[in-house]
């Protein structure tokens, strides 16, 4: 999938070299191109891209303006006009121009762009960040589209051509800020913060600066001891915040507009403030002090929970934990710290309500975390469009408020009032030739950004989007590949861990069926699963009293069998296999059926998209074809593991007498 000179694929966007063609192709002559007289290192970077656009040798063209109006609005919004006088491109700030400049692309790539082409666009999310995994020994934690492109054996990889054609992408999708490196920062890392990688750091910084995109470090809470001798990182001690505002500021003197930091803090044995009897609050609020001259954000994850829970106790509750650690804390954190709160209470399942905590805590900045590299949805080999699932969770409505109270109310800045909000994902790229491992997994980058600028934004029309800008137009090739990403999500569910129970995973590397894999481990993640039945009770009668962590309509909803959806069900209550559910199953016989269906749908996949064959590029044809096929074996080892255990289990026989290994 790389171009015919050696670069990586450009994904859904335009290559630079091809941008004239383009607009010759779409009957569009530029050959007059006006810009702002102001000096940036974007504006500049932009200028030289659109100058691609400019036909040389063409007559009677048009005029392409670019316009800074001096209005105030969004950032990042912009206004796009095609008229008598040509195409004009007006914002507030110069990141609106270069949104703006991207927008233009699309419509003209897909055939959309017209005389009289109005369009005002602003995005809906402030904060629209990536955080990268990455390690600087080139690994990539929960990576599965190769190696980094940033580091390489304990340096920068300096591959300052992938890195910009990274951050072009990007910019075409609106984000506007990026992690450089791994939440659980090692030894190495930890010296991210100091002189010894600062050449290094101010380079990549520049290069993103350009695309309109601030970067940011995550650091480890115990540096003060680890870098700077200290005896102690209670954040109560003057030495520690001595410390701490010294070493960031001689990071800001070199980058100065540095976004700031993300911590992950007394969570999977990562050190924190809990070591030293203080609360988050006390931890954030010390790197917030530090950062505030600046400018700098504090991301603070909410992801802390018991990873050494006894299997025997029942009353411990994983689901429980982020909302109890943090929401009594409501309005004790400063202006400059933000809490990243993952989408559900687990982590990053297949299917699992929404977190409580997001919207429970009106007084403090929050941003909603996802996760877009696929751990637990099939790893890019398994194809999983997670847009749906995402528009699922911003839609959610968390009755916390007396006005907007969906969570894209919340990440949108429209549920409080609150400085900062928005959302934050970790990223799915690796220096794999398509960057996503499977090429269809672009489409969960592409959405990301997308569903960010517009939550409302219809999936349908999404996923033929996206295909029109990868694969070109082709009716039978837009409707097999907008089929395959818009049930994918439900396919895969329906072969793996039933009626959102969770888990079910293989341990440590979690791609593949292990039932009882994490059932006696201290991780939490249990499903309880015996003779008569599964499940896990959290109602407040009988449970672990989760459910009454959400505002009473949902409690109500979740904690009572009759009104809990079945998709939900055994995340909330342990039900009986002869239990009937709303969709007229017993328990046992939908999880024969379902996972029958989904080996099923998988073929059906691989035979929709043999049918494609020559209408794609052979790479890109070779590239989803050899992981449909990978994804069948996994999935009918999942049918086979899954229906086996639970007839083990129940005695009760699949009521269309289908195979099952006794």
């Amino acid at each position: 999938m790389r171009d015919a000179q050696g670069k990586a694929s450009a994904c859904w966007l335009t290559e630079q070299e091809q941008i004239a063609g383009l607009f010759s192709h779409h009957s569009l002559s530029v050959t007059r191109l006006n810009f702002p007289q102001a000096a940036s290192p974007l504006l500049a970077n932009l200028k030289k891209e659109v100058a691609h656009a400019v036909a040389s040798q063409a007559e009677n063209g048009i005029a392409l303006t670019f316009a800074l109006n001096g209005e105030k609005g969004v950032e990042g919004s912009f206004r796009l006009h095609y008229g008598s006088g040509g195409i004009q491109i007006s914002a507030s700030e110069e990141r609106g121009l270069l949104y703006g400049w991207f927008h233009l692309l699309k419509l003209v790539k897909t055939g959309r762009l017209i005389k009289g082409t109005a369009i005002d666009e602003a995005p809906a999310m402030k904060i629209r960040m990536l955080n990268h995994w990455d390690n600087m020994d080139g690994s990539i934690e929960r990576g599965y589209a190769g190696l980094s492109i940033f580091y390489q054996d304990n340096q920068f990889t300096r591959d300052e051509e992938r890195i910009t054609r990274y951050a072009r992408l990007l910019a075409s999708i609106g984000i506007n800020a990026l992690t450089l490196n791994n939440v659980n920062v090692h030894q190495v890392e930890t010296h991210l913060i100091t002189r010894k990688y600062r050449d290094d750091l101010i380079w990549i910084a520049s290069i993103f600066r350009a695309w309109g995109i601030s970067v940011y470090l995550c650091i480890n809470y115990a540096s003060p001891i680890e870098l700077g001798g200290l005896e102690t990182a209670d954040p109560l001690d003057a030495g520690v915040r001595k410390w701490w505002k010294a070493s960031l500021d001689d990071l800001y003197r070199d980058i100065p507009d540095l976004g700031g930091v993300v911590v992950k803090a007394d969570s999977e044995h990562r050190p924190g403030p809990f070591t030293y009897g203080r609360t988050h609050a006390d931890g954030a609020n010390m790197l917030g002090e530090a950062l505030e001259e600046h400018g700098g954000l504090v991301f603070w994850r909410c992801f802390v929970y018991n990873c050494l829970q006894n299997w025997r106790d029942r009353k411990t509750d994983r689901a429980r934990a982020a909302w109890d650690h943090f929401a009594a804390l409501d309005g004790q954190f400063l202006s400059n710290v933000i809490l990243q709160i993952k989408n559900g209470p687990m982590d990053f399942q297949v299917r699992e309500p929404v977190s409580p905590l997001l919207g429970a805590m009106p007084n403090t900045n929050q941003v909603l975390e996802l996760q877009v590299t696929q751990e637990y949805t099939g790893q890019q080999i398994d194809l999983f469009w997670l847009v749906p699932q995402w528009k699922a969770i911003l839609s959610f409505d968390t009755h916390l408020a007396s006005g907007p109270s969906k969570i894209k109310d919340l990440t949108s800045g429209r549920m409080n009032s609150m400085p900062y909000s928005g959302v934050a994902a970790v990223a799915n790229i690796g220096r794999d030739d398509c960057w996503t491992g499977h090429v269809f997994a672009q489409a969960n980058l592409y959405g990301y950004g997308q569903l960010l600028w517009n939550p409302d934004v219809n999936e349908q029309d999404m996923a033929r989007e996206w295909c029109h800008l990868t694969f070109g137009y082709h009716p039978q090739v837009m409707d097999t590949v907008c089929h395959l990403l818009l049930t994918s999500g439900q396919t895969y569910e329906n072969y793996t861990a039933p009626l959102g129970v969770g888990w079910m995973v293989n341990p440590h590397h979690h791609y593949g069926p292990n039932i009882d894999g994490y059932e006696y481990d201290l991780w939490g993640t249990y499903h309880y699963a015996d003779r008569n039945g599964l499940g896990v009770d959290r109602t407040t009668e009988s449970g672990t009293g989760f459910v009454a962590q959400y505002a009473d309509e949902n409690r109500r909803y979740y904690g009572t069998l009759e009104t809990c959806p079945d998709e939900l069900v055994l995340f909330f209550h342990f039900l009986n296999y002869d239990h009937r559910l709303k969709n007229g199953n017993t328990v046992i016989q939908h999880i024969y059926d379902t996972h029958f269906t989904g080996v099923e749908q998988v073929q059906d996949y691989i035979d929709r998209w043999q049918a494609l064959e020559g209408l794609v590029s052979a790479d890109i044809y070779s590239n989803v074809a050899a992981r449909l096929n990978k994804q069948k074996e996994n999935a009918t080892e999942w049918r086979d593991r899954i229906n086996t255990y639970f007839y083990r289990k129940s005695g009760i026989k699949d009521n269309k007498a289908r195979q099952i290994y006794k």
